[in-house]
C-alpha cells in the first residue's frame, strides 16, 4: 500500500484535497493510505474547520498551527513541523496543492530529505515575480517528481521550461514526468453543485434573486493593502450598483474587512455601508460560494479560484488583477483583465451586461482529475 502524506494550510487546498481525499475513499482505499498535515496557515475556523465538516474531509492527522506572521516567520514552522513529520511517518510521497507559503514550505522540506512530491496545478504561471504565490509555484515544480497540470496551457509552460513531455521512467526530482489532467476543482465543483439546491440558504438569507446580482471578492494584498487600489476598487463597485440598480454581494475575509475601514476614504467607507445594494458578509462555506457563483449574474473577483470556478458556471468574470494565470478564460472572452482601474471596471460590467452570447471553453476535463491522479500515483510512486 503507498502512503501520501497531504499538505494542506490555506482555505482553496483545503477543498482542493476533498476530491482527492474522496477518490482515495471510494475508489482507492486498498491501495492508498492518505495522512493529512494542516499547516494552520489558515487558522479561523469560518477559514478552516468549516470546509472539513462540510465536505466530509477526513480530519487532519498532524495540525502544525503556523498561524499568521512574515512569509519568512510562517515559512520556517511550517518547513521545520513538515519535515518532522516526514521522517515520522516515512511516506511513499507528498501531495502539495498550488502555490501558497504551505506549498513552498512541503517543497523545501521533502526535497531536502529527498521524499517524491507530486505537485497539484502545476505549470501556472503569473508571469509576475513581485507575487509570492509565483515564486511558490516555480520552486515547488523545480523539485517535484509528478506534475500536474489542470491546463493545457500550463502543460505547455513547463514544457517551455525544458521539463520533458515523453521521458520514460523511473521518475524522481531529477526525471520528473509532467501531465495535463484537468481541474479537481471541476471535479468539486461537479460533485456538490447539486447539492446546494436543499443544502444551503445563503441566497435566501440575504434576499439574492437568482441571475440579479453580482458576486465580489477581494483579498489579494496588493488589492487591500494599497489605499489607492482599494479605493479604485471599491469606487466602481458602489458606481456599478447604483447606475445599473443592482445589488453586489462581497463575502469579505477577515483581514480585507478590517483593511476596508483603514484604508477606504471616510466618506467613500460611509457611502458603501450605507449602500443598501451592497452586501458585505462574512467568508462563507464551499457550498455557499458555489450557490452564490451559479446564480450570480456576474464575478468580480482577484482570486485565481473563482475565476476558474466562474468559467465552470458558465459566469462572465472581471478579474480585478493585471495578469492572471487562466489566460484562456482572457483569450476566449469570457473574463477580462481590468485591474484596479475605475474606468476598465465599469467598462468591463457595461460589456458583459450587453453581450448576447459569450463561450465559455471546456479547459479544465472531465471530472475526473483526482481518478487519474491516484492511479498515475500508483503506477509511478514506489
Amino acid at each position: 500500500m503507498i502512503k501520501l502524506l497531504t499538505i494542506i494550510g490555506a482555505r482553496p487546498q483545503i477543498i482542493k484535497s476533498a476530491a482527492l481525499s474522496r477518490s482515495i475513499k471510494n475508489k482507492f482505499a486498498n491501495q492508498i493510505h492518505e495522512v493529512i498535515v494542516h499547516t494552520g496557515q489558515h487558522y479561523d475556523d469560518n477559514m478552516s474547520q468549516v470546509f472539513f465538516d462540510e465536505l466530509d474531509i477526513p480530519n487532519p492527522n498532524y495540525n502544525l498551527n503556523a498561524g499568521s506572521g512574515s512569509h519568512g516567520k510562517q515559512t520556517a514552522a511550517m518547513i521545520d513541523g513538515i519535515e518532522e513529520i516526514l521522517l515520522i511517518e516515512k511516506p511513499n510521497c507528498i501531495v502539495l496543492y498550488g502555490d501558497t507559503n504551505s506549498t513552498l514550505a512541503g517543497a523545501i522540506a521533502a526535497s531536502k530529505i529527498q521524499v517524491p512530491i507530486v505537485h497539484v496545478e502545476a505549470g501556472l504561471r503569473s508571469f509576475n515575480k513581485s507575487m509570492p504565490e509565483e515564486i511558490n509555484r516555480i520552486i515547488c515544480d523545480r523539485v517535484s517528481t509528478l506534475l500536474f497540470s489542470p491546463t493545457k496551457a500550463g502543460f505547455n509552460n513547463l514544457l517551455k521550461e525544458g521539463f520533458k513531455k515523453n521521458n520514460p521512467g523511473p521518475y524522481s526530482f531529477d526525471n520528473p514526468k509532467i501531465y495535463h489532467c484537468g481541474d479537481v476543482m471541476f471535479d468539486n465543483s461537479l460533485f456538490f453543485s447539486s447539492l446546494t439546491n436543499h443544502s444551503t440558504t445563503v441566497l435566501s438569507d440575504n434576499n439574492l434573486e437568482i441571475g440579479k446580482y453580482v458576486l465580489v471578492t477581494i483579498h489579494r494584498n496588493n488589492n487591500t493593502d494599497e489605499p489607492e487600489r482599494l479605493n479604485a476598487l471599491f469606487r466602481s463597485i458602489n458606481k456599478i450598483s447604483n447606475e445599473n440598480k443592482i445589488k453586489i454581494i462581497l463575502p469579505l475575509h477577515p483581514r480585507t474587512n478590517k483593511l476596508l475601514a483603514q484604508n477606504v476614504s471616510s466618506e467613500l467607507y460611509s457611502t458603501i455601508k450605507t449602500n443598501e445594494r451592497i452586501k458585505i458578509i462574512p467568508p462563507v462555506s464551499f457550498l455557499e460560494m458555489i450557490a452564490l457563483e451559479k446564480n450570480a449574474f456576474l464575478i468580480m473577483t482577484d482570486s485565481g479560484g473563482v475565476q476558474k470556478e466562474a468559467c465552470f458556471f458558465k459566469k462572465p468574470c472581471i478579474i480585478l488583477r493585471s495578469e492572471t494565470e487562466w489566460l484562456e478564460l482572457v483569450e476566449s472572452g469570457s473574463a477580462v483583465l481590468v485591474d484596479a482601474d475605475e474606468d476598465k471596471i465599469i467598462n468591463a460590467f457595461l460589456h458583459f451586461k450587453q453581450s448576447k452570447k459569450l463561450k465559455f471553453p471546456n479547459l479544465f476535463g472531465d471530472g475526473n482529475a483526482a481518478g487519474f491522479i491516484c492511479k498515475e500515483i500508483l503506477k509511478n510512486i514506489k
